[in-house]
C-alpha cells in the first residue's frame, strides 16, 4: 500500500525531527515509531532532502556521527554481553 505524497512528507519530517530531538540512530527511530529501518533511512536521506533542506542537513550530521561511532557502540555491547555471561556462570574476573 502506497502513502499519498502529503502523508509521506509529513512522516519524513516527523522522523527527521525525532532524530534531531533525540540524537537517535535509524534503528532507535525505527523501534520508537514502528517503521522499518529501511523506510526510516529512505525517508530521512532521500525524501527529507527534497522537503526541508535545513532539517535534512541536521539529520545528516547526526547520522554521520552515529556512523562514525558505531564500532565503539558495538565494542561496548560485546563487552557487556560477555560480562553478563560471565556473571551468570559465576565468574568474577570480567
Amino acid at each position: 500500500m502506497r502513502d499519498n505524497p502529503q502523508e509521506a512528507e509529513r512522516r519524513a519530517e516527523a522522523l527527521g525531527k525525532y532524530i534531531v530531538a533525540n540524537r537517535a540512530t535509524v534503528r532507535a527511530t525505527a523501534a520508537a515509531t514502528g517503521i522499518s529501518k529501511s523506510t526510516v533511512h529512505k525517508e530521512v536521506t532521500r525524501r527529507l532532502k527534497e522537503i526541508d533542506l535545513d532539517l535534512y542537513e541536521q539529520v545528516r550530521d547526526i547520522l554521520d556521527l552515529n556512523k562514525s561511532e558505531r564500532h565503539i557502540r558495538g565494542g561496548y555491547a560485546t563487552r557487556e554481553k560477555y560480562r553478563k555471561l560471565a556473571q551468570s556462570n559465576g565468574d568474577t574476573q570480567i
